[in-house]
């Protein structure tokens, strides 16, 4: 495949179940070693309170995905559901506690938005555990709707001091 038919795609990648951080080690080798799929960068991880979702969760662990692809947005997305599913992912809390989530987070300037998918992720602005470690990879980047960076999305979120980088590398 060319690169002329390949997409630039930003994952995020969340978990607070079991061990977060094997699952994105082993999530990450697994998009690695797909055919049309090329890893170009991951961010550093955070450690993020959780939001929404039921009260007592534990903390999440954050990180985000720069990759080219030749696959279609939904193939994407089914792709990253198989590797959510064997890391033992169960869907049966919205916003609930997590083995591993992969989002779709943007796929070059597209906005699409059917039943099982919306991009740009619809929350991607209001949130410090995406835009963080998305600022980490593309700060210049644009929103495609907002048309603002996602430097100057995170600067406009209220501060926090909830939220760890931590030095794990994956």
């Amino acid at each position: 495949m060319t690169e002329q038919n390949r997409s630039r795609a930003f994952l995020g990648f969340g978990g607070n179940l079991g061990n977060p951080l094997n699952s994105f080690q082993h999530a990450r080798q697994q998009l690695a070693e797909h055919p049309q799929i090329t890893l170009i960068a991951s961010s550093p991880l955070y450690r993020t309170p959780p939001v929404g979702g039921p009260t007592g969760q534990p903390n999440f662990l954050n990180g985000a995905v720069e990759i080219q692809t030749g696959l279609l947005p939904l193939d994407l997305l089914q792709l990253c559901r198989q590797i959510e599913d064997g890391a033992g992912r169960v869907r049966d809390l919205h916003w609930g506690p997590r083995t591993l989530d992969i989002d779709l987070l943007l796929v070059d300037n597209l906005v699409m938005d059917v039943p099982l998918l919306t991009l740009p992720h619809p929350r991607l602005h209001q949130r410090h555990f995406v835009l963080l470690p998305l600022n980490d990879l593309a700060p210049q980047l644009k929103h495609p709707i907002l048309n603002e960076t996602i430097s100057n999305l995170l600067q406009v979120l209220p501060k926090t001091d909830s939220i760890t980088q931590l030095n794990e590398i994956w």
